[in-house]
């Protein structure tokens, strides 16, 4: 039986009915001539009967047609217009399946509705929909073919074209049709094929599944399930698991309702309880086969590690919420996702406002609208270029914006991995004026550096050199640009090895810089002569706070040449002064001898051995003995001053009573008839009466002061010797009023052949009284004024000395 081509069909119609309109204009013009009109209504008849053929043919098509006029789309009262359908029951009945949900009482809208949302694949095997190839066709006539996924695993092909000014659809039910022709029908029933050729493996491999899968009939009820499943919920086989309706959780079963209800897969997500462990599962349900096919597959690792992954973002968010760093996340959508609390308060912002996720351009607009925004002459040009850092791959270098009021924030981008682009805001301003002023400081240090005579530099812990001042560069003519490049200390040192070639030194020098140790980072003193100029330089390494050292160099050159020349000089007055020390031993100790001679001889005329003398020769014989007697302790004192000068004069302490000390000397000094004309006080603390000291020196101490007094008073004039206690100390003190000695005098009246009457001569009884109290750990001192007299006082520590003898009393039965 030959096939009707479907568009033959339409044309023919479409000739039927021009025919019987014709037919109906000729009647009507022509209502006498009764002969045309009944060959028009057999005509009619003729091509009625064609019609019914024709739908005839329609109707046995196993599929739908649609038909549409010549209206176009755009005038259409609903999306699909009113197109004609045809087709047999059983296929109109199949595709209005598809439209069950729709309200639409035309029957073509209801399919249309039902399939024009399906997914579609047409020839190329690109994704597509009815919906959107139908309006191509209308509107420009692009035919098409596609097959269209409907629920349950059906197939429907669509094909498309026009006919004239009419556009024409087929709709066929491939599984209606039994299609194999390699379409997606052909492959699911090749797929079918393989199972039904054999059905023992594919269950036995669903059975060793890792997952459970099972299957409940359309009375709610378990009819199989796997090894998976059957361990999950405990079962020891599969029949106690049927016999006893073990399900997976109490939700299964209302979820397999829900399946048949619809007619379609439903998945569900929830916590089951699978050997004593609460796991999570994503369980799938499906129709199938009048009942519903489950399988249910773990994912709580797949949970566990999201939750952990929350968890790290959470604390993440925490931790950028406590930075002073301002932190905002703008994701793909150009929407705000996080942001922290620095960046609300670097820009002032309302949380509220924030929290309703503005698009990165409405926070810049709303920023410029509340002028928290640089001045931007462009302001729509530079929000562009903003935004535009989405679309960026590369690194976008650190911006400083600077802001109305003085403020300076610093802007970073990055690329955030989950898309979209974090920026980082920091306010500068506080650190930019410190660096402002660090540089100023660093500027008034370098200048001041400049200015010292010193070689001055710096080397980081790193080795490199970090500062170095003018004299530094001249010592070792160094040149700028070597010292701009901040070279390290190796490089440094090569160019001073022109000067000063001991590679040991600098290894030490080198240690003290790049040794993190306490023991190198110490400061540290060397001397270089450098051969090259002759000259000296020291060195000095300091270790700084921030871990860099700081090395000096000096040139001590004029210095070590003056040191020296002082140094010879020293030993020059050194050996002049052992000079004049033995020349004073030697000289004292020649006279001595003709000395004693004379005053020998000059004794035994006195007491008139070889005769009487008369007046005159005992006034001659008076004065020689007192000459003699002044110049033995003349000569005594100098050869005393020797021995201390030496330092080989040793003490004999011992208790000493002052009293009967300074009633000695009194003795011993009035030795001319005029000195017993002037009066002299002695006033004696009890709480000084005994000293521990050498007897003898105190008594020439005493000899001494009261000399110097007699020898500058007279008959009216007095003198007061006295000692008394003052905490640690005795002091005694010889006072006169006689005429006193100037200031300028007064420096030099301790010094040896010094004497405060220049008239005089030679004077050493201040400076051995001075001597000798040195000697016992006290000091003296004068106080004098011209026409006022003088006092000397002598301070004599009370205990005595650490290896002087045991004392002879006790001070305390005094």
């Amino acid at each position: 039986m030959a096939i009707i081509d479907p568009l033959n069909l339409i044309v023919l119609s479409g000739a039927v009915g021009l025919g019987v309109a014709g037919m109906t204009w000729a009647l009507r013009i022509s209502d006498g001539e009764r002969g045309i009109v009944r060959r028009n209504r057999e005509r009619i008849t003729v091509l009625e009967e064609r019609l019914a053929r024709a739908d005839s043919v329609f109707s046995a098509h196993p599929g739908v047609i649609l038909v549409w006029e010549d209206e176009p789309a755009g005038t259409d009262k609903s999306p699909w217009g009113e197109p004609r359908v045809h087709g047999g029951p059983l296929a109109l009945a199949a595709m209005l399946r598809f439209g069950e949900s729709s309200g639409r009482s035309d029957a073509g809208a209801r399919i249309l509705d039902g399939l024009a949302d399906l997914e579609a694949r047409d020839a190329a095997g690109e994704a597509t929909t009815l919906r959107a190839r139908l309006k191509d066709l209308r509107e420009n006539g692009t035919a098409f073919s596609l097959t269209l996924i409907g629920p349950n695993g059906r197939f429907i092909e669509a094909d498309g074209r026009t006919a004239g000014l009419r556009a024409v659809v087929w709709l066929s039910d491939s599984t209606i049709k039994g299609l194999d022709d390699g379409g997606a029908r052909g492959r699911l029933e090749e797929a079918r094929q393989v199972v039904a050729r054999d059905p023992a493996a594919f269950l036995d491999m669903l059975g060793r599944a890792p997952f459970p899968a099972w299957r409940i009939s359309g009375a709610s009820k378990l009819q199989w399930a796997n090894n998976a499943y059957l361990k999950a919920v405990e079962a020891k086989s599969l029949d106690q698991a049927i016999n006893r309706q073990i399900q997976l959780d109490p939700q299964s079963l209302t979820q397999a309702e829900k399946v048949l209800e619809l007619g379609q897969e439903v998945l569900d997500e929830r916590h089951v309880a699978i050997g004593g462990d609460l796991r999570a599962l994503k369980i799938v349900m499906f129709p199938l086969s009048g009942g519903v096919g489950a399988m249910a597959f773990d994912f709580t690792e797949e949970e566990n590690i999201r939750k952990e992954r929350d968890r790290h973002a959470r604390a993440h968010d925490q931790t950028l919420d406590h930075v002073t760093d301002g932190v905002a996340i703008f994701g793909p959508d150009k929407r705000l996702k996080f942001f922290n609390k620095a960046f609300a308060s670097i820009w002032e912002l309302d949380g509220v406002w924030l929290a309703s996720c503005p698009s990165h351009g409405e926070w810049l607009d709303h920023l410029r609208e509340h002028r928290k925004l640089p001045t931007r002459p462009d302001y729509a040009g530079w929000r562009a270029r903003e935004l535009a850092h989405y679309q960026e791959i590369a690194e976008t270098p650190d911006e400083d914006w600077t802001m109305q009021g003085g403020r300076t924030i610093r802007v970073g981008r990055q690329r955030h991995p989950e898309g979209g682009l974090l920026l980082l805001f920091r306010d500068m301003t506080q650190e930019l004026s410190l660096r402002t002023k660090f540089n100023a400081l660093i500027d008034v240090q370098r200048a001041t550096l400049d200015k010292l005579h010193d070689a001055v530099a710096v080397f980081g812990s790193d080795g490199r050199l970090q500062l170095s001042n003018a004299a530094f560069q001249k010592m070792w003519d160094l040149s700028p640009e070597f010292l701009i490049a901040k070279p390290d200390f190796d490089a440094v040192t090569d160019e001073c090895r022109k000067f000063f070639h001991d590679q040991a030194v600098w290894s030490v020098i080198k240690g003290r810089v790049t040794n993190p140790s306490p023991e190198a980072r110490a400061e540290f003193k060397g001397v270089m002569p450098l051969p090259k100029d002759k000259r000296i330089l020291s060195y000095l390494t300091q270790p700084l706070p921030n871990g860099a050292t700081l090395i000096a160099f000096a040139d001590i050159t004029d210095s070590r040449r003056v040191e020296a020349a002082l140094h010879d000089r020293a030993e020059a007055f050194a050996a002049a002064d052992r000079l004049k020390t033995e020349f004073i031993k030697n000289v004292s100790y020649q006279l001595r001898n003709p000395l004693s001679a004379m005053t020998g001889y000059a004794e035994l005329l006195e007491a008139q051995y070889s005769g009487p003398l008369n007046e005159k020769q005992s006034e001659y014989v008076g004065a020689i003995l007192a000459g003699g007697t002044d110049l033995a302790k003349l000569v005594q004192n100098i050869l005393d001053l020797a021995m201390i000068d030496a330092g080989r004069l040793e003490l004999n302490l011992s208790d000493v009573h002052l009293d009967e000390a300074v009633r000695d000397a009194i003795a011993l000094s009035q030795t001319k008839a005029r000195d017993t004309e002037v009066a002299i006080d002695i006033r004696i603390d009890p709480n000084a009466a005994v000293i521990r000291a050498d007897g003898e020196r105190i008594r020439q101490i005493l000899f001494n002061l009261i000399s110097n007094s007699l020898r500058f008073t007279g008959p009216k004039d007095r003198i007061i010797v006295g000692a008394e206690s003052t905490g640690g100390s005795i002091r005694l003190w010889v006072e006169d009023t006689g005429p006193g000695l100037d200031a300028e005098r007064q420096a030099a009246a301790f010094d040896a052949f010094e004497s405060g009457d220049q008239k005089r001569g030679a004077g050493l009884g201040l400076a051995l009284v001075n001597s000798f109290v040195e000697l016992h750990g006290g000091w003296t001192r004068i106080y004098s004024e011209p026409g006022k007299g003088m006092t000397v006082e002598c301070y004599l520590p009370a205990e005595p000395a650490a290896l002087a003898p045991e004392p002879d009393l006790d001070y305390l039965d005094i």
